[in-house]
């Protein structure tokens, strides 16, 4: 047994050896949105910004005003009320009577075959009549300059998708130090820096701001095409790079905030609807990824006490790397540096989290989001 976990301590350090050079040599790589040059108040193509919101009443209002405070003026914005039960509906009107900028789509029904958030950007879209749409979240706060910079790095760069990365505000130590490890394990699963590479297969998407041109959105299929998606932006990426079309990933810190979950069970409920997809709701890949991200994440730490030796010493030296690896990727997203603390503690909970996910939508045969059942034969037949 002890020669087994030697071996596995010299695995585990030559995988985090070159999984850090490739994180830190990649983030080094991804520019800042609010370093990219202001290009001034000169009308640009028109972006069309849409918003689907459901029982959004906590976020909406600032949110809007954040929006509507954008300081690039060829604009319009769309705001998809999907149902809502709270007050949302009742403060979008009221902000739109406000405010002649702001349009207001009230969805009463769902049609078959859609997720509720897909419909609602998809609606959006079909009514817009910008050359750029921006597809963004009902409570991503974004400074004044975010969309005249974004689109400016977009022209200038002749991409066809840009999605940036939101800082994530929390509440709470626990949250904070869960997002931090979070970071790094979508790091290592999306390699972003690489979506920008022709070459690469890799791709990206970010839910709070994707920003496309119009005609790409169409000719990859617009969100019929991952219309009962629950990971619907980074699909959308996928499509789009997929496609033969140029994409990049900014870092969106001091531009774009977001509240991401304001309490524990919110996480758990919120990321359970998209983890059992992200793996293609594959059983042997839930008990794959389990094994991985116990023996990568967790198994070092817990090592530290249960090994001696030389194989106590290599323990030490992976968990060091990935206090560093935690410590350095904090700077791009404006966390604090000692959360990676709190890594093994996270990586177990995102295990609970993908197994609760797999099991609920096998018992309950699909997931039910904000009020809404969506059948499992579904949801595996609309794979991309």
């Amino acid at each position: 047994m002890e020669q087994l976990l030697f071996y596995l301590a010299i695995a585990t350090l030559v995988f985090f050896v070159a999984f850090g050079i490739d994180l830190v040599v990649g983030n080094r790589s991804i520019r800042f949105l609010k370093e990219v040059p202001s290009t001034g108040n000169a009308l640009g193509p028109k972006v069309s910004i849409i918003i689907p919101a459901r029982n959004e009443e906590r976020n909406i209002q600032e949110a809007l005003r954040s929006v509507l405070s954008q300081d690039y003026e060829n604009t319009e914005i769309i705001v998809i009320d999907d149902r809502s039960t709270d007050q949302t509906a009742a403060i979008l009107d009221r902000m739109a009577q406000a405010d002649p900028r702001l349009r207001v789509v009230h969805v009463r029904e769902l049609p078959p075959g859609w997720l509720g958030k897909n419909h609602g950007l998809y609606v959006g879209a079909h009514q817009a009549t910008g050359d750029v749409l921006l597809f963004t979240d009902a409570d991503i706060v974004m400074q004044p300059a975010s969309v005249r910079k974004a689109v400016g790095y977009m022209v200038t760069n002749r991409l066809d998708h840009l999605t940036i990365t939101p800082e994530v505000r929390m509440p709470g130590i626990l949250l904070d130090v869960f997002v931090g490890a979070f970071t790094v394990f979508f790091s290592l699963y999306a390699r972003p820096w690489k979506a920008r590479d022709p070459k690469s297969k890799r791709f990206i998407g970010i839910g709070g701001f994707n920003l496309v041109r119009a005609p790409v959105y169409r000719a990859v299929g617009t969100h019929r095409a991952i219309a009962m998606r629950p990971d619907d932006d980074i699909k959308l990426g996928k499509l789009i790079k997929w496609g033969g079309y140029r994409q990049e990933l900014l870092f969106g810190r001091d531009m774009l905030q977001v509240e991401w979950y304001s309490s524990l069970r919110e996480l758990v409920d919120g990321l359970m609807k998209n983890a059992f997809a992200g793996v293609n709701y594959s059983i042997l890949a839930v008990l794959s990824f389990s094994i991985a991200q116990f023996l990568l994440n967790v198994w070092p730490f817990l090592g530290l006490i249960l090994t001696h030796g030389i194989t106590r010493i290599l323990n030490v030296v992976v968990v060091l790397l990935i206090m560093f690896l935690c410590w350095d990727i904090a700077q791009f997203h404006n966390s604090r540096r000692w959360y990676g603390i709190g890594f093994p503690i996270s990586s177990l909970l995102f295990i609970y989290i993908i197994w609760r996910s797999m099991l609920m939508t096998l018992v309950n045969d699909g997931i039910r989001w904000r009020g809404t059942h969506y059948p499992l034969a579904e949801l595996r037949a609309n794979k991309v």
